[in-house]
């Protein structure tokens, strides 16, 4: 899921007037999966940017961040779901996993957006491929918010 969201990263980041503090959630299954590793590593001394990386399981034992299930990352961080956006990027488990933890921490639905790209093939609304009932992830989305996702059948 980092591919999609590096550019709202940097975005929220060149534009903090607007964002405020950013917080990072990432996680992979191990260390050589995480894309972006050193980059990511990096930010985590940013002022007014939490960078959270984690991985499932660190089989070299090398790894200097978290070990453990992205959604644990959650107990680490204090948000303001009044004030604050959640972005979701990455395969169906994480959604669900994740999507969890923002609406037990009272995360209002139109404030977290999901990305359903990994649906889409053709990009245009040809294929049918990325069809959801009656939306085309690529041209209806690729973002959604919660709200608006939640009526559409299988979409996680």
């Amino acid at each position: 899921g980092m591919a999609p969201l590096r550019s709202l990263l940097w975005y929220a980041l060149d534009h903090r007037d607007r964002f405020g503090s950013v917080t990072l959630m990432y996680g992979a299954r191990t260390p050589a999966e995480m894309l972006f590793r050193e980059e990511l590593a990096s930010l985590t001394s940013v002022e007014g940017l939490t960078a959270l990386l984690t991985v499932d399981r660190d089989p070299e034992g090398t790894w200097k961040h978290h070990t453990g299930l992205l959604p644990k990352l959650f107990d680490r961080v204090e948000l303001d779901p009044k004030r604050t956006y959640a972005a979701v990027v990455g395969p169906p488990v994480v959604y669900t996993y994740v999507l969890r933890e923002l609406l037990a921490r009272r995360f209002a639905k139109d404030r977290i957006l999901m990305s359903l790209e990994r649906r889409m093939k053709c990009g245009v609304g040809k294929c049918g491929h990325c069809s959801i009932g009656y939306k085309y992830t690529c041209v209806h989305g690729p973002v959604f918010t919660y709200w608006d996702a939640i009526n559409l059948p299988e979409v996680v």
